[in-house]
Parts: C-alpha cells; sequence; structure tokens
C-alpha cells in the first residue's frame, strides 16, 4: 500500500502550487481526443449541463436554442452545443476511510466496483482511486484497467483508533492531533494533482460523511481546486446512525472544525450542508445514502447524469480580466431545473 501524502506536503503543494504524491507522479496530459467539440484555449468555456423535470426525470430532447448562458450577468452566444457527449470521462473516487464510516465502507467498495464497470469505456475513459482520514492515500493513480481499480478497491477499509491516532500526529513540529478527517485536503489534491491535468469530461464522486476537521485548507478551497480543474463533484452522504460521538476519538464525531478533546458537540460542523455546498458549486449533484436510497441507487443516477450531459460552449470576453467569473445556465423552458457549475476562473 501506498504511503499517506502528510501534512507538510500539503502545506508545500499549496505554497509552491503542488503536492508531493507518495508514489510516481500523474501521468500528463493527453493529446486532445480526436472528438473534442472545440479548443480548450482560455477564451472558450465549456459547460456541461444536466436538466431534469420537476419529478427528477432527465430532459434529453433539448436544442441550443432551449439554453441561455450568462456570464457575470451578461448573454454570451453559445457556439458549439452537443448531446450526450462522447468524450473521455475521467473519474476520481475519494472515500472517506475514517471511524465514522466504518459500517457503511463495505457497501461503499462493492457498489463502486459494479459502479466503475458498467461507466468505465477501457478505449476511451479512466478512474483513479484515492481514501482519506488523518491522510490522504493515493490507492490507484489514473488507469483504464478495471482491474486494476477492483485491487484497489479491495484496499479500502477503515483504519483502526490506534492507526489513526499514529497517521494524526503530523509532522514534527506540528501540534499532535487525535485521528481526523481530511476531506477538504482530499478534494484540493485529487482536482491540483490530477484533474486539472486532464482533458474532457471530469468527474470527482465524494464519499463521506461531511464532517472534516484535520485539512490544512478550507471548504473554500476545495471547491475552488476543483472549480480551476474543470470538475464536477458529486457527494454522496453517508452517516452512521449507530455511530456514536467520540469526543476527541476518530473519524472526527463531535469534534469541531479543528476537532480535538472535550470540543462542545454543538461544534460539530453540518456534514450535509458542506456536501451540498460542494455539489452545487461544483456543478456535480449531491445525494444522501439511506435504507431507501442505496449505493447502487446512488450510483445508477450519477451514470444516467454522466451519459446525458449536454455540453455547451461559449467565447468569453478576453477583456473581462482574470479571477473567477459567475455562469448562469437556465432553458426557455419552464419547469425544469438545470444542473451546471457555477463560474469559472480566467486565465487559470
Amino acid at each position: 500500500m501506498l504511503s499517506p501524502i502528510s501534512r507538510r506536503n500539503i502545506l508545500l503543494a499549496l505554497g509552491a502550487g503542488r503536492a508531493l504524491w507518495a508514489q510516481d507522479p500523474p501521468k500528463q496530459e493527453k493529446e486532445p481526443a480526436a472528438d473534442k467539440p472545440f479548443s480548450t484555449d482560455v477564451s472558450v468555456v465549456n459547460v456541461f449541463a444536466t436538466v431534469r423535470d420537476k419529478k427528477g426525470v432527465i430532459v434529453r430532447d433539448l436544442t441550443k436554442d432551449d439554453f441561455t448562458i450568462e456570464e457575470d450577468g451578461h448573454p454570451q452566444t453559445i457556439k458549439y452545443f452537443a448531446k450526450e457527449s462522447n468524450l473521455p470521462l475521467t473519474l476520481g473516487l475519494v472515500v472517506d476511510t475514517s471511524g465514522s464510516m466504518r459500517r457503511v465502507i463495505d457497501q461503499e467498495r462493492s457498489a463502486s466496483y459494479k459502479f466503475l464497470d458498467q461507466v468505465l469505456r477501457e478505449d476511451k475513459d479512466q478512474a483513479f482511486l484515492i481514501h482519506f482520514d488523518a491522510e490522504v492515500e493515493l490507492l490507484q493513480d489514473l488507469t483504464s484497467s478495471r482491474k486494476q481499480l477492483q485491487s484497489a478497491l479491495n484496499q479500502l477499509d477503515v483504519a483502526s483508533p490506534r492507526q489513526l491516532n499514529r497517521r494524526g500526529q503530523g509532522d514534527p513540529g506540528q501540534p499532535r492531533q487525535r485521528g481526523g478527517t481530511s476531506l477538504y485536503d482530499a478534494v484540493l489534491l485529487a482536482s491540483d494533482e490530477i484533474m486539472k491535468k486532464q482533458t474532457g469530461r471530469k468527474a470527482l464522486i465524494l464519499l463521506s460523511d461531511g464532517v472534516d476537521n484535520a485539512s490544512r485548507v478550507t471548504v473554500s478551497d476545495a471547491i475552488a481546486s476543483a472549480q480551476r480543474a474543470d470538475t464536477a463533484v458529486y457527494t454522496v452522504l453517508f452517516e452512521d446512525e449507530q455511530s456514536q460521538p467520540m469526543m476527541g476519538g476518530f473519524g472526527g464525531r463531535g469534534m469541531g472544525r479543528r476537532g480535538g478533546m472535550g470540543r462542545p458537540m454543538q461544534n460539530r460542523p453540518d456534514g450535509k450542508k458542506i456536501m451540498e455546498r460542494i455539489a452545487k458549486e461544483t456543478g456535480g449533484g449531491f445525494f444522501e445514502g439511506s435504507k431507501k436510497q442505496t449505493m447502487d441507487d446512488i450510483y445508477r443516477q450519477i451514470q444516467e447524469e454522466l451519459r446525458n450531459q449536454y455540453s455547451l460552449g461559449y467565447t468569453a470576453d478576453k477583456n473581462g480580466g482574470s479571477g473567477y467569473r459567475r455562469i448562469q445556465v437556465a432553458v426557455k423552458q419552464k419547469g425544469v431545473i438545470v444542473q451546471a457549475r457555477d463560474g469559472y476562473y480566467a486565465n487559470r
């Protein structure tokens, strides 16, 4: 098993613009696919959108004329349009293996393999697997091999309290911390170190209870990294109802932003709101696991979305300046819901 990424390496990644992975660096960006509908020049903005009716059924028969796009409140001309894009798909599974996920890890593992088996086209698509608890670990780099991905999924396991405590001790000179969950660090590293180098359609699937108490970055940093990498994040909320609060224990139950023994229960962040925010601001979807909606059910919905996206493109205003530009995608037809990213970073 690969060595985890230390907190010191995360700080280096933020300061120098790179992270030190515990194995060979992720594969370099491939040549643009032959079927890519338009240039990847920074002045061209590509937006993938999913449209559903009031009942949640995906709408598949829209045309370019049915859509409107605004950038920072200014209408844009849609120059590129495609339905059910055949572009290569890069998928990243980012799985919480902290102690609070102990009773759901098996169903996450089995459902994830079924999902990759059904979605991954070995001649076009690639996927990778990251897990996180007190540290972030890349279990499988980008690959089209279902066999390699299955082997990596078989390594998924919730660390014992002793392992989490050891991982949470940090680097020399850093404050000692018991256990923890580094959700935001995991999203940032997946986006900056892998997704940013890829072209085509990109999506992270984040499986967690949404609680972070060990990251060196904020949720806003994590979201911004996914936006800069043009990556949608599909968040799947799983909470173990039988898990008891652990004051300062592994998994972060009962702890606030930084955790700590004796921290009041009311300081525990709202994992659902965090997961909803990450999905909304990156153009992904939010799902909540339950007895009525199993992991298999959720993955079927995500697969349906990824296979029924509209690809919209327009030429951005070169005089609009750098920084974050807000996008609003709408459909003229009433009674539908459009799911697309909120914006992008110009001159990235």
